[in-house]
């Protein structure tokens, strides 16, 4: 059974007036029309949701955890979350992302996500020839985003646009190499509903092209 996991960077996820969820939601709309009634479709919303942080709590749980020492209950309880958000990762086999750009990266929730399921010896490993990506099974990942600017001239903002580079070098660290992006860009530069417009039919292609598996 295919599974399609949402993940949802967007700190206002059902905020109708984002450009970045309306492509998302135009995407699920055609999606949800074109896929079999077995499959089936998750979301985290990482805003919303639990998604540990790496800080002085889960850093304690891994080292005792390497050590086979006792953790606390606070330990535990991290450890188990970050174990959750691992598997439903690992579980499905077509994502979706959703996000804004915020200062020319990625949001905060989403580099806490990437460091839940960026795991040695769940998602890669490492090897006498370096490090190898263990999802190489034929996944493919859809990144929705919108943004004030343009981020495709060739031009200064091309070159600093880090989102794009950081999320596409670690999905395809883990071995996801069908990755594509859906950019609704130049809303504060260009007529908005133009932008949308286009940004939607890109949206619809995407939902075809992953429909048909």
């Amino acid at each position: 059974m295919s599974t399609t996991l949402i993940i949802n960077a967007h700190p206002k996820v059902d905020d109708t007036s984002s450009y970045s969820v309306q492509v998302f939601n135009h995407f699920l709309k055609a999606y949800k029309q074109l896929i079999p009634d077995s499959e089936t479709i998750e979301q985290i919303n990482l805003y919303r949701d639990v998604v540990p942080m790496i800080d002085q709590t889960v850093l304690s749980a891994w080292e005792k955890q390497q050590k086979e020492q006792e953790l606390t209950s606070q330990e535990q309880k991290v450890t188990e979350r970050m174990s959750e958000i691992l598997q439903q990762f690992k579980r499905a086999n077509t994502y979706v992302i959703v996000l804004p750009l915020h200062n020319f990266n990625i949001p905060s929730k989403l580099k806490d996500y990437m460091d839940n399921i960026l795991i040695a010896r769940e998602t890669f490993a490492y090897t006498e020839n370096g490090s190898v990506g263990l999802l190489k099974d034929g996944r493919r990942m859809l990144v929705i985003q919108a943004s004030g600017s343009i981020y495709t001239n060739g031009d200064w903002y091309t070159e600093i646009e880090y989102s794009h580079k950081y999320l596409k070098s670690m999905f395809n660290f883990l071995g996801i190499e069908d990755y594509k992006m859906i950019r609704a860009q130049g809303t504060a530069l260009l007529e908005p509903h133009e932008v949308l417009q286009e940004a939607y039919k890109e949206a619809e292609e995407a939902a075809s092209r992953l429909a048909a598996k």
